[in-house]
């Protein structure tokens, strides 16, 4: 008997229905030879920080940076069930060894360890490594498992990604909440993607418009001049010219290709789905990550383009067969040029995304609109792919009007090759998409240098110039793929801010967060930044904000998976990061005015004698290298039901005690009145006890 387990139920139990583990068991399903079991997501993340010390539930810059030695984990609330019964299965002696079956990535590598280490268990694991959720491919899987060691790095590299994380957000989450009296959520991808949306914003705001004018001759066809900011020299121009002749002084005639795109990867398939639907980034990987779940669609969560060498004898078939199941490409002879496609060497964990062969079987037009969005533009985009070149004849034309120049582009198209099925694809979907203006055939007349067009129309074409565009999710996902690139190595896992699996849920945590919000109707959504995300950016170093830290991390990463470098020296390098981070940290000296609010001073420090301040939090010596505080959430407060008010913080100021009625017994939940006693330490933090000699008659 040997145990499966999987990322998710629903993957579970279409690995259990191929291997025949057909008796449900309430937390796994159970069969003659295997039982296969599953994780929900991540049932295990890093520790909160108080776990190591519970002077950390209270945020002061004095503990900075927390950098532990050993890092705690900890099970997710509410998933509690499933990870006790995973562990009692894996250290049940019934199963010989385990099949670590989560999804084929980083991720899933991650899931699986950490529950795995969490267990105690010592048992051989083996690895299943697909890229479709077909039945052919998990039985081809099962019959070549892999070493499960042989994923050492990758887990090593994962596990240093999360550490890596977590101390940017717990260290310089606080750092800037205390520096700054509110909070200030920060993340290592996080917060460089926001700069890119507020650098966005700066640039439009201090935008200001300018007119632009061309002068325009109409000789049966259009010419324009270069662009003019002088209304009055465009006019002069058009009034020289109009009822002129112009004669040909330049033809440029060539024949031009238009090569077929490549296939999808994760990123990009959100992009189109964004253009072309309105479709979010989170909401393209819900689709495809369901198509794939439904053994549609291959895994999603790639970042490669091409397929490989083994694919190439099945494509023709697999390509015809695919273009016969949509009625807008169902009788049309399509070429198949596998070697558009097939790349062995560029394909790492996963080939690019495309339809499996359990799709050529399904009723396509029975899935939800979402989905069949997404599967008809895989699909269709697998059909461009291995298309012809796409081929046009483009003319430059040049012409002379007394002295002045003025230039046109026609183009003629030769032969459609791979925008075939693009072309009528689009077609059949009307106005849901829109098509590119630059395939329509410009064309012009046959001209040979010295043809004499007269008279020629002269007008004057007024325009303004426009701001740059508000990032959507579109453009966004690829100003993330493209930042840092000129930092990252050749070979990189990933170029840019985050990963393709990664990318959707940074974008929805700047909504959550309020940095960022969606504006626009549906399809044509603009990512704005609020008030709030400008002024974190404006507030925060330059080593957050830019990419640079994120590329430099990724090409250390690169080298812990490949086993070229100890994730020891590593997390070494994150270490010494934060404590210079903290080190150096100091306020800006034009503090932005979403941060600035009146302090009230509620009396003198007992530690330093400095004023003490409210503030949203709690209450803080003014005194930056005093440590006394008391938060609101101050665990002993919180622990007996009471909150202070400023007129009881005052009097626990000047008198070292206050009484206060309402306490209640964490023991024994009885509510009671008693004194609130202060004592300072000598490190300046406060230690309360209670007290109930000489308290008020009731």
């Amino acid at each position: 008997m040997y145990l499966v387990i999987t990322e998710k139920p629903s993957v579970a139990r279409s690995i259990a229905a191929v291997l025949g583990a057909n008796e449900n068991m309430r937390t796994h399903l159970k069969g003659d030879e295997c039982v296969v079991s599953w994780c929900i997501g991540h049932l295990i993340g890093l520790a909160e920080a108080h776990v190591y010390n519970e002077r950390y539930l209270n945020w002061r810059k004095g503990d900075l940076p927390i950098l532990p030695d050993q890092y705690r984990f900890s099970v997710k609330e509410g998933t509690k069930a499933q990870y006790n019964a995973l562990v009692a299965l894996m250290n049940d002696p019934a199963y010989e060894y385990i099949v670590c079956a989560t999804d084929a990535g980083r991720e899933g590598e991650l899931i699986f360890r950490l529950v795995y280490e969490a267990s105690g268990c010592h048992k051989t694991v083996k690895r299943l490594w697909i890229s479709s959720m077909e039945r052919k491919a998990i039985l081809e899987g099962f019959q070549n498992l892999k070493d499960g060691h042989l994923f050492d790095p990758l887990y090593e590299a994962a596990l240093c990604r999360m550490k890596a994380d977590w101390l940017v957000g717990i260290n310089a989450t606080r750092l800037y909440s205390v520096l700054y009296g509110t909070k200030l959520t920060v993340g290592r991808v996080m917060t460089p993607t926001l700069a890119l949306i507020v650098e966005r914003e700066k640039a439009i705001r201090a935008f200001q418009e300018e007119a632009i004018y061309k002068v325009q001759i109409n000789c049966g066809f259009k010419a324009q001049t270069e662009r003019l900011r002088d209304r009055l020299q465009a006019e002069q121009i058009a009034a020289k010219c109009n009822q002129e002749s112009a004669f040909v002084q330049y033809v440029d005639k060539k024949k031009c290709t238009e090569q077929p795109p490549r296939l999808y990867d994760l990123t990009l398939l959100q992009r189109e789905a964004n253009k072309l639907f309105g479709y979010t980034a989170q909401q393209t990987l819900d689709y495809a990550q369901s198509l794939y779940e439904k053994q549609l669609l291959s895994y999603p969560r790639t970042d490669c383009q091409y397929l490989t060498d083994d694919m190439e004898e099945n494509l023709p078939v697999f390509v015809r067969k695919l273009a016969q199941k949509f009625p807008y490409t169902a009788g049309i002879d399509l070429p198949v040029h596998f070697e558009n496609v097939i790349r062995d060497s560029r394909v790492t964990d996963h080939h690019a995304i495309i339809p499996t062969l359990h799709f050529l079987e399904s009723d396509w037009t029975e899935l939800p609109a979402g989905e069949r969005d997404i599967m008809q533009l895989v699909a269709n985009r697998l059909l461009c792919a291995v298309g012809d070149p796409h081929e046009y004849e483009e003319t430059e034309l040049t012409l002379k009007c007394r002295d002045d120049t003025f230039k046109t582009r026609g183009r003629r198209v030769t032969w459609m090759g791979w925008k075939i099925p693009r072309e009528t694809y689009y077609g059949s979907m009307g106005h849901r998409l829109r098509r590119d203006v630059k395939d329509e055939d410009n064309l012009l007349p046959e001209c040979e240098v010295g043809k004499v067009f007269h008279p020629v129309l002269a007008s004057v074409q007024e325009g303004k110039t426009v701001p740059p565009k508000r990032y959507t999710d579109d453009t966004l996902l690829a100003a993330m793929e493209a930042a840092g690139k000129g930092n990252m190595p050749v070979d990189a896992e990933r170029h840019g801010l985050g990963t393709p699996a990664t990318r959707a849920d940074i974008l929805e945590k700047l909504i959550r967060t309020e940095y960022v919000e969606r504006n626009g109707e549906k399809g044509n959504k603009h990512l704005v930044p609020t008030e709030k995300g400008m002024a974190t950016i404006a507030v925060l170093p330059e080593e957050l904000t830019s990419p640079v830290m994120t590329a430099e991390w990724e090409k250390k990463l690169k080298k812990v998976e490949r086993g070229e470098e100890k994730a020891k020296n590593f997390m070494n390098d994150i270490h010494q990061f934060m404590e210079t981070m903290v080190k150096n940290a100091k306020p800006v000296e034009e503090m932005p005015s979403i941060f600035v609010r009146q302090e009230t001073v509620v009396g003198n420090c007992p530690h330093c004698d400095k004023p003490v301040q409210e503030k949203s939090r709690g209450y803080f010596c003014s005194n930056p290298k005093c440590s006394f505080s008391i938060w609101h959430d101050n665990k002993f407060l919180t622990g007996h039901g009471i909150t202070l008010n400023r007129e009881q913080m005052q009097k626990l100021l000047d008198h070292h005690q206050v009484w206060v009625q309402g306490f209640m017994s964490p023991k024994t939940g009885k509510v009671y009145d008693a004194t609130l006693v202060l004592k300072v330490l000598e490190d300046g933090k406060p230690h309360f006890s209670v007290e109930f000699k000489g308290t008020p008659k009731q």
